[in-house]
């Protein structure tokens, strides 16, 4: 069983289905309001109710474009990304983060990065030739987008890659890439409003558990009791990474969100 299908059993068990979710918050079918820090590994980072994200979706739907041909929300995709890193480049769409490494590390290997919200040693994105972004959707399908310099040999080598079947790339249909549009100018305004006075705010209960650094939390407790750990949160209304992995602070929420947690502390460690 993949970690992701466990964390969704185990929820279920607790607590029935999730009937709604909003900001950090899922609301299950037993009336418990669950915190989360998994938060779809990111991809909610912005919150789960997807804000214009989703009316973006629904609104191009409506229109009926959710064919494999090109519309306009393809290049608006491809501009947001190029806002977000300031630059123009060449941009690939994959919902197979495996097959978007192998592009990028066969044409940057040495150069290739993540693109994460709030790190606090991001690098200056103009140096770094292949950046893997991540729309903050949140949706459970995986969307990634490569974000290429537009040189001469990548181009040639993504030629031959066409020639070959070997790009591997993914067509996303028109109202999701209208929505992963939208996140990304979400992500981008957010960028301005959240920092570090909104993340330190809980440090008290989750720094015994991981290490903080921006919205980022990073394990602290041991590999061999991580499931334990995972499962203890769970009963105590808080949901975290079930992979060994970062979970992310829950912006927006009450501190006391974490009061259960706090008074029946994980000693597993």
């Amino acid at each position: 069983m993949s970690d992701v299908a466990f964390i969704a059993e185990e929820l279920f068990k607790r607590y029935g289905t999730v009937k709604r979710a909003r900001g950090p918050f899922l609301y299950t079918a037993k009336g418990v309001r669950l915190t989360d820090l998994y938060q779809e590994h990111g991809r909610a980072i912005l919150g789960w109710d997807g804000g214009s994200a989703f009316t973006m979706l629904k609104n191009t739907l409506a229109r009926g474009t959710g064919g494999s041909f090109f519309t306009d929300s393809t290049y608006r995709m491809q501009k947001a990304v190029c806002d977000l890193l300031g630059e123009e480049r060449i941009v690939l769409s994959f919902t197979d983060k495996k097959k978007m490494l192998a592009v990028a590390l066969s044409i940057a290997p040495e150069n290739t990065s993540f693109y994460l919200p709030w790190a606090p040693a991001s690098p200056d994105w103009s140096t770094v030739s292949a950046v893997a972004v991540q729309p903050p959707l949140p949706w459970s399908t995986d969307i990634w987008l490569l974000a290429l310099k537009r040189t001469q040999s990548t181009e040639a080598a993504l030629a031959l890659m066409k020639q070959s079947d070997a790009l591997g790339t993914a067509c996303l249909p028109a109202p999701v890439q209208a929505a992963a549009t939208r996140s990304i100018y979400n992500l981008i305004k957010a960028l301005q409003e959240r920092s570090e006075k909104d993340w330190f705010l809980y440090d008290k209960v989750l720094c015994r558990y991981w290490t903080r650094k921006g919205p980022y939390l990073y394990p602290e407790v041991s590999k061999e009791t991580y499931t334990d750990f995972v499962l203890h949160c769970l009963d105590c209304g808080v949901v975290v990474n079930p992979s060994y992995s970062t979970s992310i602070v829950p912006f927006g929420a009450n501190p006391g969100v974490f009061s259960k947690l706090s008074k029946n502390p994980f000693e597993g460690e």
